[in-house]
């Protein structure tokens, strides 16, 4: 069995895991419309909108972060896997799995 590199993560770039976004910034007010019958049942659940918009955005921006990297690095992982193909992993020998 030979294993192979399908997709990969972005670099952080020295931030925490899943924060795509400088947590010290300031926050800045926007006037943004809602789904009133989702607003309504969101504030009966007393949720913090603010703060699961924020989620959700990062989450979005880490799923863009990814498909971009995959993107341009699709060559390499290519290039790699075929490389595997033809010549195996490093060290396969010594593996134990």
């Amino acid at each position: 069995m030979r294993l192979r590199i399908l997709i990969g993560i972005p670099k952080t770039g020295g931030r925490k895991m899943g924060r795509r976004s400088d947590q010290r910034a300031l926050k800045k007010a926007k006037n943004l419309s809602s789904n009133s019958d989702l607003s309504e049942k969101t504030g009966r659940l007393k949720a913090n909108i603010s703060a699961t918009r924020e989620k959700a955005l990062e989450a979005k921006l880490a799923e863009s972060e990814a498909e971009q990297w995959q993107r341009e690095n699709c060559n390499a992982i290519k290039a790699y896997n075929a490389a595997v193909s033809e010549h195996g992993c490093f060290a396969e020998e010594y593996r134990t799995f």
